[in-house]
């Protein structure tokens, strides 16, 4: 993890980054995409195969399907060569993400602006709030943290440091603390100091539903007694390396806790970015920030354009 908490990267620092956190998602595409269109037209197993070596880079069978018919409508029979179908797919893409691709915004009429942040262990939560806590303190905005998965002691102290990193001051109670309690005092203290945004850690333990489910729905009631909008934003966050199971989780979540946007993590650790592209089709929930790397600066806003060609090993247009 990068200490470096000042460095403010030029875009074209970030869209190299894409590039390079895409890669493994990209070179498996660019390859089979290659493979498949070696002095060869567009027939139907030409589709076929296109079809499967997008399913296999986790993009979903809808997706997939949508994808290749739009190719074949304009194109079938024809030559055609991997960079045109690539660049075909990259602009098909950009517009099933272009509804999703929503900047998170942070009502500053709401003091504070409360974001109740959920998924499971090891998805990148902690590690995430910690990244917002630093570009809502670049933008001006006063922010605590709540340490709010009081089961587990290392995310109580890895949100202590990022919480000295930021300069937030960080609300914790003992191991094993009544979270919903603990979120309620964490808002009382929060608005006392006129704070703009509280970012709420909660736990992620997915095997025990029930009492996963019973916890986080406490807690958003309890901080919904003093705020009545509030939280005003769920963000679930997802670890890309686990590919199609994301799709079961974004389900059970938005069942627990009426989840408003996605975050997703470890990007630049996988081969499955697709599974981004086939969220977006099948849940079309805001996608509001993706992570590419470790710092404090590769977690970004998402972008459609920027997302789709990266994806398919192009040049994001700056």
């Amino acid at each position: 993890m990068s200490d470096d908490m000042s460095s403010q990267q030029p875009k074209s620092g970030w869209l190299s980054r894409l590039v390079s956190g895409l890669s493994k998602s990209s070179t498996k595409l660019v390859t089979g995409i290659s493979d498949i269109f070696t002095k060869k037209k567009l027939d139907d197993a030409a589709v076929t195969d296109l079809e499967d070596l997008l399913i296999g880079a986790d993009l979903g069978t809808a997706t997939a399907g949508k994808l290749t018919a739009a190719l074949a409508k304009t194109r079938f029979g024809k030559d055609i060569t991997p960079e045109e179908v690539r660049t075909a797919f990259a602009a098909d893409i950009t517009k099933i993400l272009e509804p999703v691709a929503l900047p998170l915004s942070v009502d500053r009429a709401k003091k504070p602006f409360v974001i109740l942040m959920v998924g499971v262990n090891g998805a990148g939560k902690t590690t995430t709030i910690g990244k917002l806590a630093h570009q809502f303190q670049r933008d001006g905005l006063k922010v605590s943290l709540a340490a709010g998965d009081t089961f587990r002691a290392a995310a109580v102290e890895q949100l202590k440091i990022w919480g000295a990193r930021t300069n937030s001051p960080v609300f914790a109670r003992d191991t094993g603390a009544d979270a919903a309690g603990l979120a309620f005092e964490a808002l009382l203290e929060a608005r006392k100091r006129g704070d703009d945004v509280l970012l709420v850690d909660t736990a992620g333990r997915l095997q025990n539903k029930d009492a996963l489910m019973a916890e986080l729905q406490k807690m958003s009631r309890a901080i919904g007694k003093m705020d009545p909008g509030a939280p005003h934003a769920v963000l679930l966050v997802l670890d890309a390396t686990v590919g199609q199971n994301a799709h079961s989780q974004v389900e059970i979540f938005k069942s627990i806790v009426g989840v408003t946007g996605l975050v997703m993590t470890k990007l630049d650790g996988t081969a499955k970015g697709g599974v981004v592209v086939a969220l977006a089709e099948k849940f079309k929930l805001p996608v509001h920030y993706i992570g590419v790397g470790e710092g404090a600066d590769d977690l970004r806003p998402f972008t459609s354009s920027s997302f789709a060609r990266s994806l398919m090993g192009l040049s994001p247009e700056p």
